[in-house]
């Protein structure tokens, strides 16, 4: 009879001790996978490292570069004279195309009330040259920026501007967090 009962004891340890195992390496790879999972990361663009130095709009693998501006609307002055969208140094400062900073048009400028302007990037005509960011920074608030459009990029985490950014202001970020804003924290 005792016999049975260590016997029993044994089998019930051993199948314990498994389903302990399994519980263990189970849970090991759950949280390799997750660690896996959140290696995965794209191209992006540091806003306070960038020099606008235009080599995004000629160095994209694709025709027309993933590089777009972003405007932080929150940050924005909406001013009548904006720095990004004016020529420096415009006698005149109308929606005229010899009055604007962007050699594509990019920048749409809509009334709001005298004297405030509202401007919008259209994102099918940016080149992602940084003209305007650069006019932005030096006479604005910076509330322009350049950005990789993750909809619009190959992601195939061979970024050629990456490569030949003067400024080293491209970096692999979080896929699941692949935008960095300016002057916010950043992620490494």
């Amino acid at each position: 009879m005792n016999d049975k009962n260590t016997v029993k004891r044994r089998d019930f340890l051993r199948d314990g001790l498994r389903s302990l195992s399994t519980l263990v390496l189970g849970g090991i790879v759950g949280l390799a996978a997750k660690k896996f999972r959140s290696r995965a990361t794209v191209w992006q663009i540091d806003p306070d490292v960038c020099t606008q130095c235009e080599r995004c709009s000629t160095h994209c693998v694709l025709a027309l570069s993933a590089v777009k501006c972003v405007h932080a609307f929150d940050v924005c002055g909406f001013c009548k004279l904006c720095g990004g969208y004016h020529r420096p140094n415009s006698k005149i400062q109308d929606t005229a195309a010899e009055h604007q900073l962007c050699p594509t048009g990019a920048i749409k400028r809509t009334y709001v009330e005298n004297p405030y302007y509202e401007y919008t990037i259209v994102e099918e005509k940016c080149i992602g040259c940084g003209r305007c960011v650069k006019g932005c920074g030096s006479f604005g608030n910076g509330s322009l920026y350049l950005q990789v459009r993750h909809d619009r990029c190959l992601n195939c985490n061979e970024c050629a501007i990456a490569s030949v950014c003067p400024s080293d202001a491209f970096r692999q970020v979080p896929a699941d967090q692949p935008y960095l804003l300016r002057g916010k924290q950043r992620q490494t």
